[in-house]
């Protein structure tokens, strides 16, 4: 059974509370989370250059942490050189750190490949077949077709729909190019 986790110290919670208001103002696009609101809220005591500072510093961390998508390993490492460094952080700091960004990794991650994305995703996909009832010409009647409606659309915007019909010969034409994508992604996925 594992020791139970000391409690954190009373200096701790506030900066667990910066990580957060910079996660929020950073990744997650919330303009109301300023900096002068989180030194109000969180270090009323520190002069505005004090916090500045502080607030730069863990912004900075959490940056580097955030951009590398760094895993618990990568993180210990990196927050143990950030420890040893000249006017580093102390090792409360770290340890609050390495909490958040476990706790938060990847809602995070997320943010930051959403904000990358400068196009539609393909959000969702239906199909169905349908015999084609009525045609210019009568031997196209009852032949099948294939409807493909798409939603396409970034998170947290309205999504377009995209509405195709194949005949047989493009369906065949679609999935033989599908095949070439798929296999040109497995050339280059591929570990030699």
């Amino acid at each position: 059974m594992a020791a139970p986790e000391p409690p954190p110290a009373e200096g701790c919670r506030p900066l667990g509370a910066l990580l957060a208001g910079i996660a929020q103002a950073a990744y997650h696009g919330n303009a109301a989370v300023t900096e002068e609101l989180l030194r109000q809220q969180l270090y009323p005591e520190a002069a505005p250059e004090e916090f500045r500072a502080l607030r730069a510093k863990m912004g900075g961390l959490l940056q580097s942490i955030a951009s590398a998508d760094m895993d618990l390993n990568q993180l210990e490492a990196f927050l143990t050189a950030q420890t040893k460094k000249q006017g580093g952080i102390t090792s409360d700091q770290a340890a609050v750190i390495a909490k958040f960004w476990k706790n938060h990794r990847l809602k995070i991650h997320e943010s930051l490949i959403n904000q990358s994305r400068w196009d539609n995703v393909l959000k969702n996909m239906s199909w169905r077949v349908d015999l084609k009832s009525q045609s210019r010409h009568v031997d196209q009647i009852n032949t099948p077709v294939a409807i493909v409606e798409m939603e396409l659309g970034k998170n947290g915007q309205e999504s377009e729909f995209l509405c195709l019909e194949f005949d047989e010969a493009k369906v065949s034409q679609m999935l033989k190019k599908l095949s070439e994508i798929e296999e040109s992604m497995t050339l280059l996925t591929q570990t030699t």
